[in-house]
């Protein structure tokens, strides 16, 4: 009796209708993965049977197979969204309940924790104080929003060129309020241990014959002199060879060749004397005019967190006021060895099973796993063109079913009038 293979073919067509119908509706979805139905036959013979003519009694839903080819990427414009270009799912954890998913529209929750719609979190590797990210088991990603503790200023370099044509100046001795007894002289801004910041004057003083290739070095650090080793009032002498490279302050270990140690005496609280070793290497004598090539120091004061970046690495890494930024995380990604064999659990979220395999968990761009493309998400794969056709086929085999179904009737009702 076709009944049966009718019935089973109407069970089938409206699985797979089910099935189309919820690609369609998670077309905007993202993240979202598409599914199809696959089918296989029902045969009605034992299995020690010979025979080869069985007609079989119909069909059965085998398997609801997802795609997990790549979706589209759309850039949003919020930081804190994440797409992930390639393989691998973020790994997501709620009081202990791990998940995995696709979908990268994050947002900071209350207690500054990196979390999705429904609440779960994602997980990665955490940042050691000094920003170096520390590989270890993922655990929940929190962005810390205290102020970027300040940084004093313990190495700073000096490039300038130091006129070779230049003149003894006619007025000694050096006093920094008197411009006719210094050649040259520039400033920059150091900081100290509470973030203060402090200008830095120096002064060069070209030394009279027979040393016109030596120059004694002035600082001041907020208009007050800082003098130099043994009490001295210059903190080191520059001598430079007869080509206008520099040779002097020497090599004198810990110290090397052009450097120079100073500290500075604060009194504002900040800790004192605070040592800055100062680096002159860079420095020349040409017979050009004075010039400041380079002036950099190493300090900064505290600042504000003002934004987020992320790598396609993961990493993502704190803006903050005063111009630093800082490692805050990494986002960890996990790979299936079987991701067909992963289990629905809806809300853009999987299970691991016993069929997909374990986690494999590592860095974005690692092994197989793919990269993070900051601000933007991944939309869903579903493709409604082929959808839309897959929709007509299912409803033709439906009716096609029904027609089985309709002319079985009609035959069996033929029997029944018989006489």
């Amino acid at each position: 009796m076709a009944f049966q293979q009718g019935l089973s073919g109407l069970d089938a067509s409206a699985s797979q209708l089910n099935t189309i119908g919820n690609n369609i509706a998670n077309a905007s979805t993202v993240g979202f993965k598409s599914s199809n139905t696959q089918f296989s036959d029902l045969i009605a013979s034992a299995f020690n049977s010979a025979s080869s003519a069985s007609s079989g009694i119909g069909t059965q839903v085998s398997r609801i197979s997802q795609s997990f080819t790549q979706g589209n990427i759309q850039s949003t414009g919020n930081p804190l969204d994440m797409a992930i270009n390639g393989q691998g799912f973020f790994r997501m954890n709620n009081n202990g309940n791990i998940t995995f998913t696709r979908n990268g529209q994050f947002q900071l929750d209350k207690n500054g924790y990196l979390v999705d719609a429904t609440g779960n979190q994602v997980t990665g590797y955490l940042a050691a104080s000094n920003g170096t990210i520390v590989a270890a088991t993922p655990t929940p990603i929190q962005i810390p929003t205290a102020n970027l503790a300040p940084t004093p200023t313990n190495q700073a370099t000096v490039g300038v060129n130091l006129d070779s044509s230049s003149t003894v100046p006619a007025t000694t001795p050096f006093n920094p309020t008197d411009p006719t007894t210094f050649n040259n002289s520039t400033s920059m801004t150091v900081y100290d241990s509470l973030g203060n910041s402090h200008i830095a004057t120096l002064y060069f003083v070209l030394n009279p014959p027979p040393a016109t290739a030596s120059w004694n070095t002035y600082l001041t650090v907020d208009g007050t002199s800082v003098p130099g080793t043994g009490g001295t009032s210059s903190i080191g002498t520059l001598g430079f060879s007869s080509n206008g490279t520099l040779t002097n302050p020497a090599a004198a270990p810990p110290l090397q060749t052009g450097q120079i140690a100073v500290s500075l005496p604060l009194t504002n609280g900040a800790a004192t004397p605070q040592a800055i070793t100062m680096s002159f290497g860079n420095s020349t004598q040409y017979g050009s005019p004075f010039g400041v090539n380079q002036l950099v120091q190493n300090g900064y004061t505290s600042g504000q967190l003002s934004g987020f970046t992320t790598s396609p690495t993961g990493i993502i890494q704190g803006n903050y006021s005063n111009g630093q930024s800082k490692n805050l995380g990494q986002i960890a990604l996990a790979n299936f060895a079987n991701p067909q064999g992963l289990q629905s659990l809806g809300n853009n979220q999987w299970g691991e099973s016993f069929s997909s395999g374990s986690a494999l968990i590592g860095a974005p761009g690692s092994g197989n796993l793919g990269a993070i493309q900051s601000s933007a998400v991944e939309g869903s794969n579903v493709n409604l063109t082929s959808e839309l056709v897959n929709m007509i086929t299912a409803q033709r085999n439906y009716q096609a079913n029904a027609q089985t179904i309709k002319t079985e009737d009609q035959i069996t009702q033929t029997l029944i009038n018989l006489r």
